[in-house]
């Protein structure tokens, strides 16, 4: 009886550590999962922060690129290129164009016109991939509106000096443009400049800056002046203006209804 006692006294102690180690394992396999990241997150992660290494691939369905926008030569406009955050990489602009096929119409002496809205999307450059900085699908009316008895104006986009313009040619009658740049996670509205015109005589010039809240006014005083031998003489006007916030590239509806004037 003795022997038994002392052999089922030495099992059940075996047996009590072995459960001992057992859970001393199993709280360590619980430890490690809670502080180390499953492979679907890190996948995941990895997705999210990859972005798109074609930048064709961010356009959207129903939508191809403008390659042939007003005031532009024959290359068109695949990609626009430049650096928009300094860090030595060209970041690239698509300016896209709706395709819907009820926005064709048919023009008494211009024939078939495609009336399909443009928009533009900003992409920068990671190296390795691209990433949307802004977008904004249908912020421009068609190349093909009616101008009336003068041609419509005519976008220009471009890329200088860190900075996006977006550049209206009206011929005759002038132009405007607007200052757009990279800074708190869109293309913030950072300037604005026009030129108005009667033919060869300048109107007034207007340029805003919204960083610094100024707006100045370059009104020529001889602007009714005909003829050849006119003379330009401008008086500088001063303004500040009132500014809660910058505007936004992705939130501008239409560039035709933007008065900033």
């Amino acid at each position: 009886m003795k022997k038994i006692f002392i052999f089922l006294t030495v099992a059940f102690a075996l047996q009590s550590c072995k459960n001992e180690k057992q859970k001393s394992t199993e709280s360590k396999n619980t430890e490690n999962q809670k502080t180390q990241p499953s492979k679907t997150s890190v996948n995941q992660s990895s997705q999210s922060i990859e972005g798109k290494k074609n930048p064709n691939d961010f356009i959207p369905e129903g939508y191809v690129i403008n390659k042939y926008g007003g005031g532009i030569s024959a290359e068109g406009w695949d990609e626009i290129k430049g650096d928009l955050n300094k860090d030595g990489l060209e970041d690239v602009i698509l300016i896209i164009k709706g395709t819907d096929k009820n926005k064709i119409i048919q023009d008494e002496d211009r024939g078939a016109l495609d009336r399909n809205r443009r928009g533009i999307i900003v992409l920068l450059n990671k190296g390795n991939y691209y990433e949307l900085a802004s977008k904004n699908y249908n912020c421009f009316s068609s190349e093909n509106e009616d101008g009336g008895v003068y041609f419509a104006p005519e976008l220009n986009v471009g890329i200088e000096k860190g900075n996006l313009y977006i550049n209206y040619g009206h011929g005759r009658y002038g132009n405007w443009g607007y200052t757009f740049r990279y800074q708190n996670g869109d293309m913030e509205l950072i300037g604005y400049d026009s030129y108005s015109s009667n033919g060869p005589v300048p109107q007034y010039e207007v340029s805003i800056n919204f960083l610094t809240k100024k707006k100045l006014t370059k009104d020529n005083l001889n602007k009714n002046d005909d003829g050849d031998n006119y003379e330009v003489k401008y008086k500088d006007i001063w303004e500040t203006i009132k500014l809660n916030k910058l505007m936004k590239l992705s939130e501008i509806k239409d560039f035709d209804d933007l008065e900033l004037n």
